[in-house]
């Protein structure tokens, strides 16, 4: 499940708390997961949505959309998270960089082969050259998604569903 590439040391973890004076990253338990790179959080009294960063999962009904969404499940149970906002889309939901005991889920979820890296909204950089090449390396050993010889990424597959 989550190997132990990536951890954040504490000093760090504070700095995004607090930058002179106001709330950037904050922390939140997970309400509801509804699918592999989205779900509900619960800060407080107030419930949001969350969408991962950079990274997009499959699809309802399509190809690994439930293995995305069973690995999202089983990393986030009963964990307290630390969420990053980087952005707010279109639908109103946070956009952010989601960390579970130090791992950035948006990454393990790439690493293990149930996400793409989302090239047209991925602008973080040095972060999306890593997505990148963790793409390549699950690619390369036929994780997840890639187990299939074509696998068509999201955002195709909905253009070809809607029309």
């Amino acid at each position: 499940m989550i190997r132990n590439f990536r951890m954040i040391p504490f000093l760090f973890l504070l700095s995004l708390f607090f930058s002179g004076g106001q709330l950037y990253a904050y922390e939140a338990v997970v309400t509801h997961v509804l699918d592999g790179d989205s779900f509900r959080v619960r800060q407080g009294r107030q419930i949001q949505t969350i969408r991962l960063y950079g990274i997009d999962c499959p699809e309802y009904r399509q190809h690994g959309w439930r293995q995305a969404k069973q690995f999202t499940k089983r990393v986030l149970a009963r964990q307290r998270l630390i969420i990053q906002p980087m952005d707010v889309d279109r639908y109103g939901r946070t956009v952010a960089l989601v960390y579970v005991d130090g791992r950035l889920l948006n990454a393990d979820l790439v690493s293990d082969g149930w996400a793409w890296l989302y090239r047209r909204y991925c602008h973080a950089q040095p972060l999306c050259r890593e997505l990148n090449q963790l793409e390549q390396n699950a690619r390369a050993g036929k994780k997840g998604i890639w187990q299939k010889k074509k696998p068509m990424p999201p955002w195709v597959w909905k253009r070809k569903k809607y029309k």
